[in-house]
């Protein structure tokens, strides 16, 4: 007796007479199929005229096993995670959350301390639906929390429903239908050539140097602070190579940079003469 197999994990068909099978389509016995169960025990089936319906026959029940098998998953996952407390889900997700920076990690730690656990960390994560984030959004406004406190608490517990949403812990997005805290930042405002001789005039030498980095070189604060008289890499370019983080007092990569990755920016002749000018009269390299 010989037998066809198919894909991995449908199963065979044969016939169970003495006809070899290059004669099967010929000879008048019926083809049989074998295959494991959703619960792995090997079943026969017989009565197929054809070998298109045993295939076809092995094909339903190969359709029928992985949906078995995606349903059990989802449940496992439900029972799981659908239980689970906000804060420990939270805690798991953070865990994934490997593509954030320093900075960016002690920002998630301080809304989920500050804000989302004091108010959602006991709730079971099956129990949210849209009313529940609508109340969390209210209780903000209700406590005046700044609106850009809101719409950060709010971005992460959007980050955090939707995950669970993937998982299969919501038959329907619990976020649909909210509205989102209004957060409409302040225009920017430059300040004038006389505004900046008076901010460059206000503060000690180092507060002079920081200045002049941030408004001749564009450099943010924190990498204004991390000034390097190796970055000066020619007479008018200067490497943004790294910054100081506020929240850890130390060196650190680019916002949305790698380590190594960097950006050179125009210099100004008036902001180069500051830099080394403060290296002289300091004796200091201004950064390791």
């Amino acid at each position: 007796m010989a037998a066809r197999t198919l894909a991995r994990g449908m199963g065979t068909f044969f016939k169970d007479c003495e006809h070899p099978e290059a004669r099967w389509s010929k000879c008048p016995h019926e083809y049989k199929i074998r295959y494991r169960s959703a619960a792995g025990k090997q079943t026969e089936e017989a009565g197929f005229a054809t070998q298109d319906r045993a295939i076809t026959r092995l094909t339903e029940i190969y359709n029928e096993k992985k949906a078995t098998l995606r349903a059990q998953s989802k449940a496992e996952r439900i029972q799981k995670y659908g239980t689970m407390r906000f804060e420990e889900y939270a805690e798991e997700w953070k865990a994934g959350q490997r593509h954030l920076a320093v900075a960016s990690v002690r920002h998630l730690d301080s809304l989920l301390e500050h804000h989302l656990n004091p108010a959602l960390g006991s709730r079971r994560m099956n129990s949210f639906d849209h009313k529940v984030v609508d109340h969390f959004i209210r209780t903000m406004e209700r406590l005046q929390t700044g609106l850009a406190t809101q719409a950060n608490a709010f971005d992460k517990l959007r980050a955090i429903l939707l995950d669970a949403h993937r998982l299969g812990i919501y038959a329907d997005n619990p976020l649909l239908g909210v509205k989102p805290p209004q957060y409409d930042p302040a225009r920017a405002v430059i300040p004038s050539l006389e505004q900046l001789r008076g901010v460059r005039t206000a503060g000690d030498d180092a507060f002079r140097l920081m200045v002049d980095l941030m408004s001749g070189c564009g450099l943010r604060n924190g990498e204004a602070a991390a000034v390097n008289l190796n970055n000066l890499v020619a007479d008018d370019v200067y490497r943004v190579s790294e910054q100081v983080i506020l929240s850890t007092k130390s060196y650190g990569p680019l916002k949305h940079r790698k380590v190594g990755e960097y950006r050179d920016v125009p210099l100004p002749a008036r902001v180069r003469e500051t830099i080394e000018r403060h290296a002289e009269k300091h004796d200091m390299a201004l950064a390791a």
